[in-house]
């Protein structure tokens, strides 16, 4: 049987709805902005790029979503891709096409560290990362920060002026540990693009941020 994108992102959508967990930066339509933005980069980058695999790869992709905090972090993307090819072979998802969404799978992840080897998951990869920039990248920083605990910021130097930097304790660290290394680490020009504008509307945020807590 022949799908098309719409009927596999609407049964992709289906197997999903029931492992929802709860956080809101990893739910259904963080899955849906990541396939959004891969969409675009391919159309940009990539027009001949497999679109079901970096569909089914856009979706599953954080099946195994282990804490940012974890030890066993690095192999989430990994057992993402197992997990997410073992949900594949259910359904009638084509099987010459399961390596390559593992793949992509694998190599989307920051702490995974691993090369990607394809267009797709070059793709995913930047589309992953643009999730953390940006109004809606803050909202996901918030959002993960205050289920792990962490504090915003802290009070007596929260720009990291005096201090060694440190996003496990204070959220607003963060940006200068990983987001503002970001665009460099795009693989596509779009990716690049807007990774630079994202990152800019989060400078802005900081500045205000500044601005408000003048005494």
């Amino acid at each position: 049987m022949n799908r098309s994108l719409a009927d596999w992102q609407a049964r992709l959508e289906q197997l999903l709805a029931a492992r929802e967990d709860g956080d809101p930066s990893h739910d259904l339509g963080h899955f849906r902005r990541v396939w959004a933005l891969a969409r675009r980069l391919a159309a940009a980058e990539a027009p001949d790029a497999d679109m079901l695999v970096l569909l089914a790869a856009s979706y599953l992709h954080d099946l195994v979503n282990t804490p940012k905090d974890s030890p066993a972090r690095a192999e989430a993307s990994r057992l993402s891709a197992r997990q997410a090819v073992a949900l594949l072979r259910k359904t009638d998802f084509p099987a010459d096409r399961l390596e390559a969404v593992a793949h992509a799978i694998e190599a989307h992840s920051y702490s995974a560290g691993i090369e990607p080897r394809s267009r797709e998951a070059e793709i995913l990869q930047d589309a992953d990362r643009l999730e953390s920039l940006g109004a809606i990248g803050l909202a996901r920083l918030f959002a993960v920060s205050g289920r792990m605990g962490r504090r915003l910021l802290d009070p007596d130097d929260p720009f990291a002026e005096r201090r060694p930097l440190d996003d496990v304790a204070f959220a607003i660290d963060h940006v200068k540990t990983k987001l503002d290394r970001l665009p460099a680490r795009m693989r596509t020009a779009t990716g690049r693009r807007l990774a630079g504008r994202r990152l800019a509307f989060v400078h802005r945020f900081l500045e205000e941020l500044a601005r408000e807590l003048e005494p």
